[in-house]
C-alpha cells in the first residue's frame, strides 16, 4: 500500500495531479482511494488530497501519515512534512518552498517545479512536471502507461493542453537536480 498526500494552493492542480495517480492505479487493477479536500476560496485558498493505491482492500481513504508527501507550497511543507511517515519521501516544489527539512528519517526531494514549468512556457503546469519527477524514480507506475492514462482521462474541454502536459510529465521525469 502507498499512502500520497499532494497539497498546494487552489489553482496548482493538486487535485488533477491526485486523479491522475487515481487513475493510474486503477488501469493498473489496484485498490484506489481519492479523497480531495479544500478551501471554501478554491483557487488561491487550499487544497490538498489523499490519494491510496494498494494490491489489498483498502479501510479507509484518509491519509494522515503518507508515504509520500508531494507539497506545492510552503504552507503545505509546513503543515504536512512532520506527518510524513519514517522511511517516507517529501518532494517539495523548492521555485515556492525555501525550507528545509531536519528529519533524517525520510528522503527529502527538492524539485523547482514551478521554475521548469514557467521556464519551458508551462505556466500552471508544476503539478505535471511533479508528477514526472515521481515517476522518474518509483515502482509504482513505468512512464509511458502512466502518460498513456494521463492522456486518456485529460477532459475533452482540455484537449488543447494535451501536447503541454505530455512536455510537462516529460521534463519532470528527465529532471535530474
Amino acid at each position: 500500500m502507498v499512502r500520497i498526500l499532494l497539497s498546494g494552493f487552489g489553482g496548482q492542480g493538486i487535485l488533477f495531479a491526485g486523479k491522475q495517480l487515481a487513475n493510474a492505479g486503477m488501469v493498473a487493477e489496484k485498490h484506489v482511494t481519492w479523497l480531495p479536500s479544500y478551501g471554501p476560496e478554491m483557487r488561491g485558498g487550499t487544497a490538498n488530497c489523499s490519494v491510496i493505491i494498494s494490491d489489498d482492500p483498502i479501510g479507509s481513504p484518509l491519509v494522515t501519515e503518507p508515504d509520500l508527501l508531494i507539497a506545492m507550497n510552503l504552507p503545505s511543507f509546513t503543515k504536512f512534512e512532520p506527518k510524513i511517515a519514517p522511511g517516507g519521501t517529501l518532494l517539495a516544489d523548492s521555485t515556492l518552498i525555501d525550507a528545509k527539512s531536519a528529519r533524517t528519517d525520510i528522503d527529502c526531494r527538492y524539485i523547482p517545479a514551478t521554475g521548469i514549468a514557467d521556464e519551458n512556457g508551462l505556466k500552471g503546469m508544476a503539478n505535471v512536471v511533479m508528477l514526472g519527477y515521481f515517476l522518474s524514480f518509483n515502482d509504482l507506475f513505468s512512464f509511458d502507461p502512466f502518460l498513456e492514462v494521463m492522456c486518456a482521462k485529460i477532459p475533452a474541454s482540455k484537449a488543447a493542453l494535451l501536447e503541454a502536459n505530455k512536455k510537462a510529465l516529460k521534463l519532470g521525469y528527465e529532471y535530474r537536480g
